[in-house]
């Protein structure tokens, strides 16, 4: 006979999406229970690129520094060869880079946050059974124990078992070669940062980790059709960048490798009644990019929130009209055009990188050349490959230009935007300190930016919630917070 426990939110996979959400969740003080299929944290390195909005978004938690500790920082990319993009230069951002950092390292840094906020993950925890009323979800597990839980996120990878008991379509494509990846060390590792050549025989490409360890990816149309399950050897990567880059770099040892063969596909809905899909589960697509962590981050940012302003509305019914279920609908509404738009991009540099065509190729490159001429589509491409471009939509044309924007990291009176979001709540910006500072759970700062609104309030994963060209009566400030945040009387807002 299995045990049964009760949890506010129950997250299905502990994998980075899963390890954020949890995090985000036990912040605001909303009982998590982290449920892992695996019994052992993998040491694999899947995920390798830590994008300058995923830095930032890091960094609003105060995490940012200790996932760079673990790696090493590129500040430009070459989508092309011959052709380089420098992110350094067009990128307004404190993090203007790519962070090369192994899968295992960003999990690590969110494991150590998520055991400092009392997250216990309970791994060995195989979902098996799932229903949901009006007012729970029922997790079943396969060693007999369940799980009540007001709502259930299933972080559980692209084979989610949340998605398939949920019935959910998984609507997209397979691509029809795979890709060799492994991690290895070189004895003679090449000058360029981020080596890459590409042939119509294949494409070769050398990452750096910072610890003496190497991505090493190759597409070799000699090799496309080995059986996925043939383990990739050292020998194999070796033969492959002999001919393809002319120097293998004399790769010796090898920790990893794993032959891949990538998937387009998104779920059509990320929510159904109580329970959401986000990170894999919910988008798989080509690793050529390095958006699949990225972007699972960001659904976990996103969803964290806005369901603990849910549950702190339900304990508290007297705060107002805060976060009925609108605030519930934004997630798959702002989430879901996201996930379209790295599933559009990532086919694009796939085909771009891997065309089977020269005629294609050649015509492809001519166009990214062309991209990359004009400083405005330039600065267009980086930001949508860093995800610094990243907006949501407005409810309405009424609404600041800006609202659903990322929000900068100015300086506030000496102290940087992101630090204030550390606290996890709602930050009210005004241009002077005319603007109550007392509304439970908002924090207050001052700018002195003068191309920035009168007044923003910025919701707490750093994208803006409303602003105002003018200072705003106390009326019409009143009502934005209470929208957002709960009548004044409470003593919480959007997390308990």
């Amino acid at each position: 006979m299995g045990t049964s426990r009760e949890t506010d939110v129950a997250v299905i996979g502990a994998g980075p999406t899963g390890l954020m959400l949890a995090c985000e969740l036990a912040i605001r003080r909303v009982r998590v229970a982290l449920l892992e299929r695996r019994l052992e944290a993998p040491n694999i390195t899947r995920a390798f690129a830590v994008h300058a909005r995923t830095l930032e978004l890091l960094d609003a938690r105060g995490l940012a520094e200790q996932v760079l500790a673990r790696g090493v920082a590129l500040t430009g990319v070459a989508p092309i060869p011959g052709a380089t993009l420098s992110l350094a230069t067009e990128l307004h951002t404190r993090y203007p880079m790519i962070a090369m950092v192994p899968q295992s390292g960003t999990e690590h840094v969110l494991e150590a946050r998520a055991e400092q906020l009392g997250v216990e993950v309970v791994r060995g925890a195989e979902l098996v059974g799932l229903e949901q009323d009006g007012d729970r979800v029922t997790v079943d597990l396969a060693n007999g124990d369940r799980v009540r839980a007001s709502y259930v996120v299933g972080c559980d990878g692209a084979h989610s078992a949340v998605r398939r008991l949920l019935g959910v379509d998984f609507v997209g494509k397979q691509y029809a070669t795979h890709i060799m990846l492994a991690d290895v060390q070189l004895t003679r590792p090449p000058d360029e940062t981020m080596f890459a050549r590409f042939s119509n025989q294949g494409v070769v490409l050398v990452l750096p980790f910072g610890d003496g360890w190497y991505r090493a990816i190759a597409w070799d149309r000699l090799r496309e059709q080995a059986p996925l399950q043939e383990p990739v050897t050292a020998a194999e990567m070796r033969d492959a960048f002999g001919r393809l880059a002319g120097d293998d770099f004399g790769m010796s040892e090898m920790r990893w490798s794993s032959r891949f063969l990538s998937e387009r596909r998104q779920a059509r809905h990320y929510r159904v009644g109580r329970v959401f899909l986000a990170g894999d589960a919910a988008h798989v697509h080509s690793p050529i990019g390095g958006q699949g962590m990225n972007t699972g981050i960001g659904d976990a940012m996103n969803l964290g929130w806005k369901l603990a302003s849910k549950l702190a509305s339900k304990l508290d019914p007297a705060g107002g009209g805060r976060a009925s279920d609108w605030l519930l609908d934004t997630y798959e509404a702002e989430r879901h055009p996201v996930g379209a738009a790295v599933l559009a991009m990532t086919d694009a540099l796939n085909q771009l990188v891997l065309g089977r065509t020269a005629v294609r190729r050649v015509l492809q490159r001519l166009v990214i050349r062309s991209i990359l001429h004009f400083p405005r589509s330039r600065r267009l491409m980086a930001e949508r490959l860093s995800g610094i471009g990243i907006a949501y939509p407005r409810a309405s044309r009424k609404d600041h230009r800006l609202v659903g924007k990322r929000m900068p990291d100015i300086d506030c009176q000496g102290v940087r935007f992101y630090e204030v979001l550390r606290s996890g709540r709602f930050v009210l910006v005004t241009a002077a300190r005319t603007a109550p500072t007392d509304w439970p759970g908002v924090d207050h700062v001052v700018h002195t930016d003068p191309t920035l609104p009168a007044a923003m309030l910025v919701r707490p994963d750093g994208y803006i919630a409303w602003a105002s060209s003018q200072a705003p009566s106390a009326a019409e400030l009143s009502a934005v917070l209470t929208r957002w945040c709960g009548q004044r009387a409470q003593s919480q807002c959007a997390h308990r």
